[in-house]
């Protein structure tokens, strides 16, 4: 039984892996084509995005950047693994950001203590903000998609309302930008030398967002409630027959996806701006869902799949410096998303034609059993 268990996971991952490798092989393909018509050479593109990615400097920027949107993937993963969509991310960690930078900025208290309070107002904001769909859903049906776009906007009308001189902002010396009150050193998480030689520190928060990864597999895989949310997202009807509460599901599986949502910018805000202002980074949620995508939802996948996210952004810049347009990346990740779906599914499809064979076979072998005659 044991090792029927043990090559049927060795059989999901490898089909796995094969869908995200093809995925990425497509996507490069296709880059290719456009960079031939465009009149670029591809080998001496590719070329100059693999020397950027050998600087110190640009390695740092990768695990920054790949660190948010290891987290957003998170966020999005959870719902994704009880067939939720939680298409809310991006205004959860943005209204999350402006409160734990407004709440941060505001007091003044030790070190740690100071630090703690402004992650729990992010991961506080992110989960109230998210459980507003989740209570519309199980009290009303409305399509979770639905809700949680729309409260994407009224986010950003609502943080649009809130950054004014008169409630929550004030000007910033020496440019045209407005933001909360600057994040006492006592709040700040300040970086570290994680890359030799690199003149850029890393998030010193890059320890949260490995923390978030292993509570998410240990969560999901380990626990009774993490079994509970996967099963009700397999087949909801199932998990009604073996005693599970599905509307508790989809709460807790909407509040522990917003939650994740508003640890989003904590790394930025904490380690980087130390105030929420009018060019806080935007469009991490949705980064996230193609993350999520390629990573299978799986808590080692989504980092391999941030990390190489941040690359192409990094490569970007180094493009740009060349003449070669940097919109290429942009095409590139387009259709990783695009192609990653489309693997998923031929995997998905190839996986249950060979294990059908496979159940074939052994029928096939196996003696019927003799009749016993009196």
């Amino acid at each position: 039984m044991n090792r029927w268990l043990s090559q049927d996971l060795a059989r999901r991952v490898g089909f796995g892996l094969a869908a995200a490798v093809v995925a990425v092989l497509v996507a490069i393909m296709l880059t290719s084509l456009v960079l031939v018509l465009g009149g670029y050479s591809p080998t001496e593109t590719i070329s100059i995005m693999l020397e950027s990615a050998r600087r110190p400097r640009t390695q740092a920027q990768i695990l920054n950047s790949g660190t948010l949107y290891y987290l957003s993937a998170v966020a999005v993963a959870i719902g994704f693994r009880m067939n939720l969509f939680n298409i809310g991310v991006d205004g959860q960690y943005r209204l999350a950001a402006l409160i734990a930078a407004a709440v941060g900025g505001a007091i003044n208290l030790p070190a740690p203590l100071h630090v703690a309070i402004i992650i729990l107002t992010a991961i506080l904001v992110g989960a109230m903000w998210a459980s507003i769909a989740a209570i519309l859903k199980v009290t009303r049906g409305v399509s979770e998609v639905i809700s949680t776009i729309m409260l994407n906007f009224v986010a950003t009308g609502l943080i649009a309302w809130l950054l004014h001189v008169d409630r929550l902002a004030e000007p910033i010396a020496g440019s045209n930008n407005i933001g909360t009150k600057p994040i006492p050193a006592s709040g700040q998480v300040p970086g570290i030398s994680l890359i030799p030689d690199s003149t850029t520190k890393v998030y010193g928060l890059i320890f949260l967002a490995i923390a978030v990864g292993l509570a998410y597999h240990v969560f999901l895989g380990r626990t009774r409630l993490g079994f509970d949310l996967r099963a009700t997202g397999l087949s909801e009807h199932a998990a009604v027959a073996s005693g599970v509460n599905v509307k508790k599901m989809v709460v807790i599986a909407m509040v522990l996806s917003g939650a994740v949502a508003g640890l989003v910018s904590v790394p930025e805000l904490l380690g980087a701006s130390h105030f929420y202002a009018l060019n806080f980074p935007a469009g991490l949620g949705f980064t996230g869902i193609a993350i999520a995508l390629l990573g299978r939802n799986h808590a080692f996948g989504m980092a391999l799949a941030a990390l190489f996210w941040g690359f192409l952004d990094s490569a970007g810049n180094a493009l740009d410096i060349n003449r070669i347009p940097k919109e290429i990346v942009t095409i590139t990740q387009g259709t990783i998303v695009l192609s990653v779906v489309i693997a998923y599914e031929l995997v998905r499809r190839y996986r249950i034609r060979a294990e059908q064979r496979r159940v074939s076979r052994e029928l096939a072998v196996t003696p019927a059993p003799q009749e016993v005659t009196a």
